[in-house]
């Protein structure tokens, strides 16, 4: 009977996020593994003790991303982790996006400032400011060139705690044709799904957002497929990558382009594609059974 921990992030006293995760659990239970669910950050956790710990929800992670990465590292050393530790330090920084781009990936432009380097924000176009490691739109906000001393004190906040901002233009292609999710899962394509603009202009780069507004089923075109296995390709780890999810938008000239690339923890949306939970689960097992 493999042993299976699904790690997750711990919610205090508000419900998880993570609607997925006991359904995921009683899947696997259902189908003979020893499976549970755990809090990344949980001290008394024997992780050497499962064959296999499968990062799922540590939806807090870009918040300690120091104390994360030294966990990941832990535990990648003493069991099998999906995704690898050398891929999710890979991917915890999107300054991969940059990698994917010299690839001859098609990528939203993208410009990275680091703390003291100066601003040279845009002048002539709507861009969007963000963290390089960030997740839930955390940090992240759009801004005319007419709210620049706005943006400046952005920057200043984000540096001031350590972080290097990523800049790009606003993606108007999001407004029309929303931002498409390709899941993948055991080495294919698994579902997809689109949501709306999550940034609405004048919102405080520090308030909440709603993730995932107006979250639908989606079938993936030819174009988007290729666009995201070409993304993946460059990826470190692949093939071999238990999950992948590649997030994409259509550029000035209608095409796709990636927007991220999630090898971390990527929210599955099991909640709109029931059906995929067989296919996950045989996944995971097949995983766990691995010499």
């Amino acid at each position: 009977m493999s042993r299976i921990a699904l790690a997750t992030y711990d919610p205090g006293a508000e419900p998880s996020k993570d609607s997925d995760l006991p359904v995921l659990v009683r899947a696997l239970r259902e189908a003979g593994a020893e499976a549970v669910s755990r809090h990344w950050d949980d001290p008394d956790t024997d992780w050497g003790g499962y064959d296999l710990v499968v990062i799922r929800s540590t939806w807090d992670y870009s918040w300690r991303a120091e104390e994360f990465g030294a966990w990941v590292e832990r535990v990648g050393a003493v069991t099998r982790l999906a995704n690898p530790a050398a891929v999710v330090r890979w991917n915890t920084d999107k300054r991969y996006l940059g990698e994917l781009a010299a690839a001859g990936v098609p990528t939203v432009p993208t410009r990275y400032i680091a703390p003291g380097e100066p601003a040279g924000l845009p002048a002539d176009h709507e861009y969007v400011i963000k963290p390089t490691s960030g997740a839930g739109a955390r940090f992240a906000a759009r801004y005319t060139p007419a709210e620049h001393e706005t943006a400046v004190r952005q920057l200043a906040r984000m540096h001031a705690q350590g972080f290097t901002a990523m800049v790009q233009p606003y993606v108007r292609g999001i407004d029309v044709s929303g931002e498409r999710a390709l899941q993948f899962f055991g080495g294919g394509l698994l579902h997809a799904s689109r949501k709306g603009a999550v940034l609405s202009p004048g919102t405080p780069y520090d308030a909440d957002k709603i993730a995932h507004p107006g979250l639908e089923p989606w079938q993936p075109t030819d174009a988007e497929l290729a666009v995201a296995e070409k993304a993946l390709a460059v990826a470190p780890g692949t093939p071999g990558l238990l999950y992948a999810r590649v997030d994409l938008v259509d550029g000035e000239d209608g095409q796709p382009r990636v927007m991220e690339l999630e090898l971390v923890e990527p929210n599955l949306f099991l909640f709109l594609h029931p059906g995929s939970l067989p296919r996950v689960t045989e996944a995971i097992l097949a995983a766990a059974a691995q010499d």
